[in-house]
């Protein structure tokens, strides 16, 4: 039984990482899921994905580059002000302006960075570097 479907997607995508696979499929994907992904895409931690339509739900394939040392989502949902933010980076992120911490907003979903830039806070999800 799935109870946090990011957390799983997000070990399942370092767990063949680390497995040096080239390849990941990501079952059963979510508008958040597809939103953390294509963060992770723009910010040249995974390659192409694309959705596989099925019967029993969709599938999300995945290109690994192995660039991702570490990821995962974060529990309990921190809520973050906006000016807040250095005291995750420093809890989550191995070093300054190194990784990203996804953070959902009014504005929708967006890196730690582009939420400072845009003087928002809102609630923590997930990291990676």
């Amino acid at each position: 039984m799935l109870h946090d479907p990011l957390a799983n997607a997000l070990s399942q995508i370092l767990n063949n990482q680390r497995g040096g696979k080239r390849e990941c499929v990501v079952r059963p994907i979510s508008t958040i899921i597809t939103q953390v992904i294509e963060i992770l895409h723009a910010k040249g931690y995974l390659g192409s994905w694309k959705t596989v339509p099925s019967l029993k739900g969709s599938t999300m394939a995945l290109n690994l580059l192995g660039t991702i040392n570490n990821c995962g989502a974060i529990k309990p949902r921190y809520s973050v002000k906006r000016d807040g933010f250095e005291k995750f980076e420093k809890r989550y992120l191995p070093a300054k302006d190194f990784g990203v911490l996804i953070v959902s907003t009014p504005k929708g979903l967006m890196t730690h960075q582009e939420a400072k830039e845009k003087g928002l806070g809102g609630s923590l999800i997930a990291y990676c570097y």
